[in-house]
This record gives C-alpha cells, structure tokens and sequence, in this order.
C-alpha cells in the first residue's frame, strides 16, 4: 500500500461502531485479506448490541407479519452459529401457552387475512393455525440440529405448574440462546487476530472525502489521529443518522426509527430450564427465560425512543407492563418488588413508516453512496443475521474492493468455540479435573464465557490465591488481566455487565474496588518502564 502524501497508509475499509454489525463486518473483512481499522466511541456492544434479549431465534411473531425471508434467514443462521460459538450459545426450548379465548391484535397482515376467511372467530387463533405456523418455523430453516417442535400438555409437564390453571395446552419448540455482548467481543478479537485495527473509546469526530479517498479524523486515549481508507462503513447503530448529519455532513432521505426495548430481571420464578413465549392482546409478545443460574429475564416492550439514545432505561411504566403481562399468565402475580435489575436499548430500526414499533420492520437495509470513494450505511438488523448482514455488505462493497478474497465465516469457531455444540459438559468436567479447587458453578460460568481459552486463564493454577486478588463472586485478578489483555475491558462496568453479568452477584462495594484495581492496572502498564537509576542505581 502506498502512504499518500501526509504519510498515512489507507485502509481498504474504515468502520464507525464496534456494535455487532460493525465488528462482524470488520471480522468478515479481515479474514477477505481486507486492511480494517474499526474506531467504538465507548466500550464493544456499549449500547443496542449488549441490550438484547439475548436469543439467535427466526422471530416466530414475524410470521404474522409474512416476513417470511427475514425468518428463513434468522432460522437459517441460528445453527451456523450455533457451530461456530457453542460457549456463548447453545438450544434452549420454549413453551407457547394457548387457550381458546386468546385474541391476538388486529392489525397484522395474517390477523386481517384471517378476518375475511375466518370472521367467526374474531381475533382468536385455532389451536391447528398455532400448530401450522410452528410447523412453517420448523421447516423454514433447514433445521438439522435443534429438535422439532411437538404438543406439550401442561396439566402434566413442569412447564405447566407455574401457570394459571387455565393454560392446560400448549406447545414447545426451538430457538437458541446467545451471550450478545460476548459475541461482539469475539468478533473484534478474531478481526484482531486477522489483522484489523480495533479502536475502542475513540470517537470519530470527522470524516470527508477528498480525492479517492475517506479523511478520517479521531480523537481516542492518544489523543486526535488521522486516517485514510478507500471506503467508509457506517455501523453506528442508533446513532447511524447522526453520524450521517453531524460527522459526514451528508444529505440524506434515509433514517432509522428508535425503537426502545425494555427488559427486567427478577428471581427465579420457576423451576425448570424451560423458556415461556408469552402473546398478548396488544400484539406484543414476552419472553421469560431462565437466567443466569438464579434469575428469570423478562422482555421485551417496544416503544418509539424520544432522546438520545444513551437514555434509554427501562421506566416505571414498562416495569409495571412486564408484571403485569407475566402475570396474566403466572399463578403467581409478578410484581416491582420481584425485580433485581433492569436493562433497555434502542433499536436502530429503518424507518419504513410503518404504523407503530411493534409494526416496524426488523429486516436490514445497506444503502451505498457511490459519489465518490463510497460509503455503506447499515440501518436495522436482527443480532441473528449479523453475519449475513456483514456478508452482504462486502457484497456491496465487491465492486471497490475486488481483491476481497470471499465469503468465509459460516461455521468458523470464534475464539474459544473450537469444540463439539454438545461438548461444554465435557469441557466443564475437564476443568474440574485439573483445577480441583473450582466448584462446579465456577467452572460452568467460566466454559459459558470462554470455552477452551478458559484453561488458558487458569494456567497453571493449583489453588484460588494462584489467581491473584479475588474480587468476589468467583472474578479472579487472572481473569480481569486476561479480559484486559484480550478483549478489550477497561472499567468494572465493562466486565461485571457486558463480559459477563456477575454485577448480579456483586456487591456495589465489590465493584467499586474493581473499578479502582482496574483504572491502577491500566496506568501501570501505560508507564514506562523504570530505568536501573530509579530502582537504585544497581
């Protein structure tokens, strides 16, 4: 590559945002044999892409919407990954409750069709239309790994018993789990790994085009730098229009819709692994899903955003409408005095103009602007086709870049998923075996996150204070090193939330001291080493 004549080398592309669409294309780039620089004004996964409902799933309500390529798509890439990351995801079944005098809402495309056909049955589902639409999931994808779904009596199974008596039916089929905000970091770290530039806490305060080239102006820990790339990636997720208007100052037609999606976290509310899709009258649908070992996670609410979108927090009014949504279907009522914590993100939903949130398209639109070196702006998207997304981008992006060597992720493990989908028992039992002081919980939690490189945390390990300072609930000094080190971590926040959830479990002093071990970690090894002079003249 030739410096042009300030001195800088371009890039082949240059990514605003280390969200999940910004870090999966950067991954995707660099393994093409692409030159990648990605500049994240925060932390990975800071907001949208940490603030999930956590699941690779086709999106079952979509159906009702006739979305039928955006489902096809999702159930196709959830055993994909499913390969690639079995630390981080792995099947989990969900129970769908039905009873006679269920409605659903009125203004979906399949609710108006079935009011012409079928106008007797004003709003409600026959139990044979449930069982079609879960048969149409089933076979949308391709399924191969993740069992079919079948009839569940709940008069008789253990998902039934913390039900209200009414819900004697039911069904129960398959979607997967996923670790979102790890997933982010994976893919910055195997971008890393294939020589991309991850530029994390560095905002991009300017870009232009001069020439054939982007100009693009940074200000990050170092201070402002300047760099050159042959073409620009907008991944800036809720803030994709404003980086559009106020970075690139660009004309635009183009915008997304904020969509905040609440969530709460309460204990656990009941005994089994099962997962409830929950349906109300207001065309909404609920998750409730085991948590974290002790937690049941709850969500989501669909409302317009208003505000900028690191306001996001999950109100009283939303709060009270997940208990009382749950609570339409638990014998037990679920109330405020139940939640233990609370999360809420804005999805960057293209602007289609459709009616309310919940109408509001999930499928990605790419739009390319071609005066000049180009630009790729991604608007929307679905955690579930992030890779599809990233591969269609460097699709887009073929005809400027034509040295891109081609599509190579599908099935290609993430750091620490080189190992079997039903392999982490295995693995579990192999850390017990040569690190005898973890208990089993301990080294369940470390596999969830970490997979074969938790051995490699561990080292040579023989007991606890092997691991250095213990922070509480099982967060070790090796462990907060390595995710210094690795993956990007720079505050407590950024590991007892996003790395991992164990602010759950953590005391606010706990974290406290974490945050102040981390900041002194962090000054330490940005100083210099001390030269023999000021150890004593040796």
């Amino acid at each position: 590559m030739a410096a042009d004549r300030t001195g800088a080398t371009p890039v082949d592309i240059f990514i605003i945002g280390g969200g999940i669409n910004g870090c999966g294309i950067a991954r995707d780039a660099a393994g093409r044999g692409l030159s990648v620089t990605l500049a994240e004004m925060g932390d990975l996964a800071q907001a949208t892409s940490s603030a999930s409902t956590k699941l690779f799933h086709g999106g079952l309500r979509y159906l009702e919407y006739f979305e039928f390529r955006l489902v096809r798509e999702a159930l196709e890439e959830r055993e994909t990954l499913l390969v690639a990351m079995p630390h981080i995801a792995w099947p989990m079944r969900f129970v769908l409750p039905w009873q006679p005098d269920m409605r659903f809402e009125s203004d979906t495309p399949a609710s108006r069709l079935l009011a012409r056909l079928m106008p007797w049955m004003k709003g409600r589902r026959p139990a044979w239309l449930i069982r079609m639409a879960l048969e149409t999931y089933d076979r949308l994808g391709g399924r191969k790994i993740l069992p079919a779904a079948r009839a569940v009596d709940l008069t008789r199974e253990a998902a039934g018993v913390p039900l209200k008596r009414k819900f004697t039916k039911g069904w129960e089929y398959s979607d997967c789990w996923v670790e979102d905000s790890r997933l982010v970091v994976l893919n910055a770290r195997d971008a890393a790994a294939r020589g991309a530039t991850i530029l994390t806490r560095t905002k991009v305060t300017a870009a232009a085009r001069q020439g054939d080239l982007w100009h693009v102006t940074t200000e990050g820990p170092d201070g402002p730098r300047s760099h050159l790339a042959r073409a620009l990636v907008n991944a800036g997720g809720p803030w994709v229009g404003q980086v559009i208007r106020d970075t690139l100052h660009l004309p635009t037609t183009e915008g997304v819709r904020l969509v905040r999606g609440s969530h709460i976290v309460t204990r656990r509310l009941f005994d089994h692994d099962r997962c409830y899709f929950f349906q109300g009258t207001d065309g909404r649908i609920v998750f409730a899903i085991p948590y974290e070992t002790d937690f049941t996670l709850i969500g989501t609410t669909d409302r317009d955003h208003d505000g900028p979108p690191e306001t996001a927090t999950c109100t009283e009014a939303e709060q009270d409408y997940l208990c009382a949504f749950v609570s339409d279907y638990f014998e037990r009522p679920v109330t405020r005095a139940d939640i233990v914590w609370t999360y809420s993100g804005v999805r960057p939903l293209y602007n289609d103009g459709a009616t309310s949130a919940t109408a509001a398209t999930r499928d990605y639109v790419l739009s390319v602007d071609r005066n000049g070196p180009p630009l790729l702006n991604v608007f929307g998207g679905k955690i579930t086709t992030y890779r599809r997304l990233a591969e269609s981008a460097l699709a887009r992006l073929h005809p400027f870049l034509p040295q891109e060597t081609g599509p190579w992720t599908a099935r290609v493990p993430l750091p620490g998923g080189d190992f079997p989908v039903d392999g982490a028992a295995r693995l579990v039992t192999d850390l017990l075996a040569t690190h005898g002081f973890l208990t089993p919980a301990w080294a369940q939690r470390l596999v969830r996150a970490y997979g074969t490189e938790a051995q490699k945390i561990l080292g040579t390990s023989r007991n606890a204070l092997d691991l250095g300072q213990d922070f509480g609930a099982t967060l070790t000094e090796a462990e907060v090193r390595w995710l210094m080190e690795q993956e990007y971590a720079r505050r407590a926040e950024d590991v007892v939330w996003r790395r991992g959830k164990l602010g759950l479990r953590m005391t606010e002093d706990q974290i406290a001291v974490l945050d102040g071990w981390m900041m002194a970690a962090a000054r330490e090894s940005q100083d210099p080493a001390p030269s023999r002079a000021a150890k004593g003249g040796e």
